[in-house]
């Protein structure tokens, strides 16, 4: 079926933002909870109670930052590639393989909402 369509039906877009936004508001809701986490720790206050192995305490906090900073930043970007996705299907340009330029399959984008790459296209990498 979609071997001979040139994009998807406005239905099918309509469908796909569905399932795009609802992926964007649970991203965005889970970056604000780590940003909560990366701007405080709600330790209340407690860091110099316990000064014994403190530079071992300090230095898993500093790795701990460090990853939730990571994964902040990887979440960010997986909200900007989802906004992208909406934006190709403002333009009626969602789906289509920015390689091979044939449809990507319903069922990856349903998996994978802001892929821009169909299955053939991304083997080839």
């Amino acid at each position: 079926m979609e071997g001979n369509k040139v994009r998807y039906s406005d239905a099918e877009l309509e469908e796909f933002k569905g399932i795009i936004l609802g992926k964007i508001e649970n991203a965005e809701r889970d970056l604000e909870l780590l940003k909560e986490q990366f701007a405080n720790d709600k330790n209340n206050g407690t860091d110099d109670t316990a000064p014994t192995f403190k530079s071992f305490e300090e230095g898993s906090a500093t790795m701990s930052k460090e990853a939730n900073a990571q994964l902040a930043a990887r979440q960010e970007k997986f909200i900007r590639d989802l906004k992208n996705a909406l934006l190709r299907i403002e333009n009626k340009t969602y789906g289509i393989c920015r390689v091979t330029g044939k449809l990507i399959e319903a069922e990856r984008l349903k998996l994978v909402p802001h892929a821009t790459l169909s299955m053939e296209a991304k083997m080839k990498q």
